[in-house]
C-alpha cells in the first residue's frame, strides 16, 4: 500500500508477542501514528514497550495481529521499510577501538543515501569528538552517537528507545530540540522513555502500557485530565476545614489536612479554586502557601498504573482493559 499522503504511517491492530514458555509480553494492542507526529510509549519495566518497538522495527514477527510501517509489514517486507526508517536502540554496541568518525563512516556505508557524516555528528553535538575513540566517550556521548547513526539515512520514521538515558540536563534538552525539529520537518517519531517530563514535553500523543496492554491513550493533556487537580493552602490560625463552604458544592472529590495545611482534590479545578478564593475574600482571610495545579503526567501515569494493576481502567474515551 502506498503511503504518499496517507495519514497513518504506523498502524497496529491486535498485536501480540509471545516468548518461549508461552509468556505473552504484548497482549493485543491497537494504535496508530500519524505522519509528522511524535508518539510516546510509556510503561513500567516489563510493560511491553521494547517488545512492541522491536515488532515495529521488524526485528521479530508478531505471534498474532497486524503491524504496518509506511504501508508495509516491517518483518516480511523489510527491504521496503528499512531504508526509510532510523532506529536508536537502548545500546549501540559499537567497536570500542574505532573513532567516532570511523564508526559513523562504517555505518554510512550500510545506509542508502546517507547524509554527510559530519552533518550527522553536528546534529547531535559530536563534531568535535570525531577523532575520539568510542571507548573514551562518556555514556551520554555514546547515546548521542547512537542518535547520529539513526539519523544518517534521513529517515521518514524514527524509532527512539530510551533516547536520553545517560544524558545530562543540557544534553537532554538539546535532544528534545532536535526531535522537535525533526518532527517539524515531517519525520514521524515513536519513542519509549522512562522520563515522563520528556513524554509530556515532546509527545503529540502517547499510550501507557501495563502488562502488555494499553491502559490509556491520548494527548498528554487528555491523559492528565483523567486525574484530579490539586489545590493546597494553609488556613489562618483559628480556622479549620469545616469553615470552608461544603466541599462537595465546590466540586471537591477528596481532601486531606496536615495541621493548618489543607489539600483538596478536584476534577473541576476552576470551580473549586474560585469557590475557595471567594470564601477567603468574603471571610477576610489570607490563604498561605496557596498552590493550584493540574495533575502532572507523572501523577496520571501512576494513577492509571494503580488502576490497571487493580484490575480495570475506567478512563472515559480511552481503551479499557482488564488485567
Amino acid at each position: 500500500m502506498e503511503t504518499n499522503g496517507h495519514e497513518h504511517v504506523i498502524e497496529v491492530s491486535d498485536l501480540r508477542r509471545v516468548y518461549g514458555g508461552g509468556f505473552e509480553a504484548v497482549r493485543g494492542i491497537d494504535f496508530s501514528v500519524r505522519r509528522g507526529e511524535v508518539f510516546a510509549l510509556l510503561g513500567t519495566n516489563g510493560a511491553g514497550k521494547t517488545s512492541t518497538v522491536e515488532l515495529l522495527e521488524g526485528l521479530a514477527p508478531p505471534a498474532a495481529g497486524r503491524v504496518r510501517v509506511l504501508g508495509h509489514d516491517p518483518y516480511t517486507e523489510r527491504a521496503a521499510v528499512r531504508p526509510r526508517t532510523g532506529v536508536m536502540l537502548q545500546e549501540g554496541g559499537f567497536p570500542s577501538e574505532l573513532t567516532v568518525a570511523e564508526t559513523t563512516r562504517m555505518w554510512a556505508d550500510c545506509v542508502s543515501g546517507a547524509r554527510p557524516e559530519r552533518e550527522a555528528l553536528e546534529l547531535v553535538g559530536l563534531a568535535e569528538k570525531a577523532g575520539v575513540r568510542v571507548k573514551q566517550l562518556s555514556g551520554g556521548e555514546r547515546r548521542r552517537l547512537d542518535l547520529a547513526l539513526a539519523l544518517l539515512g534521513e529517515p521518514e520514521v524514527l524509532f527512539l528507545d530510551e533516547p536520553t538515558t545517560g544524558l545530562d540536563a543540557e544534553g537532554r534538552r538539546d535532544t528534545w530540540d532536535l526531535v522537535r525539529a525533526l518532527r517539524d520537518g515531517g519525520t514521524t517519531v515513536l519513542l519509549t522513555t522512562h522520563y515522563l517530563e520528556e513524554a509530556e514535553s515532546l509527545a503529540d500523543r502517547l499510550a501507557i502500557l501495563h502488562e502488555g496492554r494499553i491502559a490509556a491513550t491520548g494527548t498528554p493533556g487528555e491523559v492528565t485530565a483523567t486525574q484530579p487537580s490539586r489545590i493546597s493552602f494553609e488556613l489562618p490560625t483559628g480556622y479549620f476545614v469545616g469553615d470552608l463552604p461544603p466541599l462537595d458544592h465546590l466540586g471537591v472529590c477528596g481532601h486531606e489536612t496536615d495541621g493548618r495545611l489543607v489539600r483538596l482534590r478536584t476534577r473541576e479545578l476552576q470551580r473549586a479554586a474560585t469557590g475557595v478564593l471567594v470564601w477567603a475574600e468574603r471571610a477576610g482571610v489570607e490563604l498561605g502557601r496557596l498552590d493550584v495545579r493540574s495533575a502532572s503526567l507523572e501523577e496520571a501515569f501512576l494513577g492509571i498504573a494503580r488502576e490497571a494493576a487493580a484490575g480495570s481502567v475506567t478512563v472515559e474515551g480511552y481503551e479499557e482493559y482488564a488485567a
